[in-house]
C-alpha cells in the first residue's frame, strides 16, 4: 500500500468534515493546485482509503423514528454468511457486524415505531434459519456521530505534520 503523507491527511480531514467542499477551496487550504487535490483524492479512492461519499439522510424525516441495535445469537457461527444474505433483504437493517462477546452478530436498524420494530423482530429477523435469540436495545437519542480522526492533525502530532510538510514542499 502506498504511503499516506501529511498532505493526504490534511485533504482527508477537510473533505471528511464537508464532502461537498469544492476542490478549489481544499487546494487553497492546503496551499496546492486544484489539479494536485484532484489527483490526490483520486489516488486515495484508488487506494481504498476513501470508500464513499454522499449525503446522509435523516431517518426521522422519512418516518423512521426508532433507532435500534439488536444483538443476535446464531445456532452456529458458520451460519453468518447465509444470515447476512437474509438481512440484506430487510431494507430497515442498515448495518451488520460479526462480533465477539455474547452475540454472534450486531445489527442496526431503523423502524417507524415500536409496532414496526416488533414486526421486524417477530416476522422477519427471528424467522431466519439459524437465529436462536435476539436482544434489542433502542436508542433514545444519538448524542455523538463523527468521522474517525485523521492521524497527524491533532495538537500532539503537529510537530510531525510540520516536518512531513517540509519534506513534501522541499
Amino acid at each position: 500500500m502506498e504511503k499516506i503523507d501529511s498532505l493526504d491527511k490534511k485533504i482527508l480531514e477537510i473533505i471528511s468534515n464537508n464532502a461537498r467542499i469544492p476542490f478549489k477551496d481544499v487546494a487553497s487550504k492546503c496551499g496546492v493546485s486544484r489539479a494536485a487535490i484532484h489527483q490526490r483524492v483520486q489516488r486515495l479512492i484508488d487506494m481504498n482509503v476513501i470508500v464513499g461519499s454522499g449525503y446522509h439522510v435523516n431517518p426521522s424525516s422519512l418516518g423512521y423514528n426508532t433507532t435500534t441495535y439488536i444483538g443476535i445469537c446464531l445456532e452456529k457461527g458458520s451460519m453468518y454468511k447465509s444470515v447476512v444474505q437474509e438481512f440484506a433483504n430487510i431494507p430497515e437493517i442498515v448495518e451488520c457486524h460479526y462480533t465477539t462477546g455474547p452475540f454472534t452478530m450486531l445489527v442496526k436498524l431503523y423502524a417507524k415505531d415500536n409496532a414496526h420494530l416488533m414486526e421486524l423482530l417477530n416476522d422477519k429477523i427471528q424467522q431466519i434459519e439459524g437465529v436462536v435469540s435476539t436482544e434489542t436495545l433502542i436508542s433514545l437519542t444519538q448524542s455523538l456521530k463523527k468521522e474517525l480522526p485523521i492521524g497527524g492533525l491533532h495538537k500532539e502530532h503537529k510537530p510531525q505534520m510540520e516536518e512531513d510538510w517540509k519534506k513534501i514542499t522541499d
